[in-house]
């Protein structure tokens, strides 16, 4: 006995509904329009850009990006920010994963205070240790130094993120470490063998938050790096805006390979980001 396929019914949007799509559409076309005019125009020339600085260009430029690659020196800044964000990020992994280890599983005496203590240092602006900060540097001739630099990003970023990872592993059964210390293994063995496994997503979200804060950190790198060839992507771009400040082109042809880095890890990792940030929450 066959029986006829009735038509599906289509389902009528509702007024709300559609009130929700266009608030998302206006923030998508506010969140992404000033980086499409960025992009237009990176591919006019100057005289294009004074005349119509809202449209399409009429014949792209392409050899703009070109120019501010050899002017601004980007590689060179490109591959002093790639040194700083690998190795802020593994730094403050290693940093934050033992201290949050020690403060989540070993018996510390005092660690509400120290939970404390990271909460307010997270919350300290640097700019009140700049100057002894700098007189410290000098003398130890960490000054102009990209070790130097990282050693302060170090500084910087593990306080927030030993209280991330913490979270997680406050949030982690502890028959699993029980378990592990039966078969033998010490408190690194565990660390690295139980933890380290189970809590990866606050482990990849400190690293992210650590590695992004680094490369578009400005003041900083301004600060203590002055030779053009340490300079990281923000300093180098820096100068070369000062440098160039009458040809707009150019600098949004820098600009763009500056942002387009960050664009791609972002469009890459964001729900590994987002993930983090919300099964932490920051628990204990």
């Amino acid at each position: 006995m066959s029986t006829l396929a009735l038509p599906r019914r289509v389902k009528k949007l509702s007024p709300s509904r559609y009130a929700t799509y266009a608030v998302l559409l206006l923030l998508a076309v506010f969140a992404i329009g000033p980086l499409l005019l960025f992009v237009f125009d990176a591919l006019k020339t100057q005289s294009e850009l004074a005349t119509n600085p809202l449209g399409l260009p009429a014949h792209p430029q392409w050899h703009n990006f070109l120019d501010a690659w050899q002017q601004a020196n980007m590689g060179a800044g490109l591959r002093n920010s790639a040194l700083l964000v690998v190795a802020t990020a593994l730094g403050v992994c290693v940093i934050s994963g033992c201290a949050a280890y020690a403060m989540s599983r070993l018996r510390v005496p005092g660690s509400s205070f120290f939970i404390l203590y990271l909460l307010v240092t997270a919350s300290l602006p640097i700019q009140l240790f700049l100057v002894p900060l700098f007189y410290i540097w000098t003398n130890l001739g960490l000054y102009d130094n990209l070790f130097g630099l990282i050693i302060i990003y170090w500084a910087i970023y593990s306080p927030f993120a030993t209280l991330l990872i913490r979270s997680f592993m406050v949030a982690l059964p502890k028959e699993y470490e029980e378990a592990a210390r039966l078969d033998g293994a010490g408190n690194l063995g565990v660390l690295l063998r139980v933890v380290l496994p189970m809590t990866w997503p606050g482990f990849l979200t400190a690293a992210l938050v650590a590695g992004l804060s680094a490369y578009n950190e400005f003041m900083l790198a301004v600060t203590f790096i002055q030779s053009s060839d340490k300079m990281p992507v923000s300093t180098a771009f820096f100068s070369f805006q000062q440098g160039y400040t009458q040809n707009y082109a150019l600098i949004s042809a820098g600009g763009l390979i500056m942002v387009i880095p960050v664009l791609i890890a972002f469009l890459l990792l964001q729900r590994r980001f987002v993930e983090g940030y919300t099964a932490g929450g920051m628990a204990g």
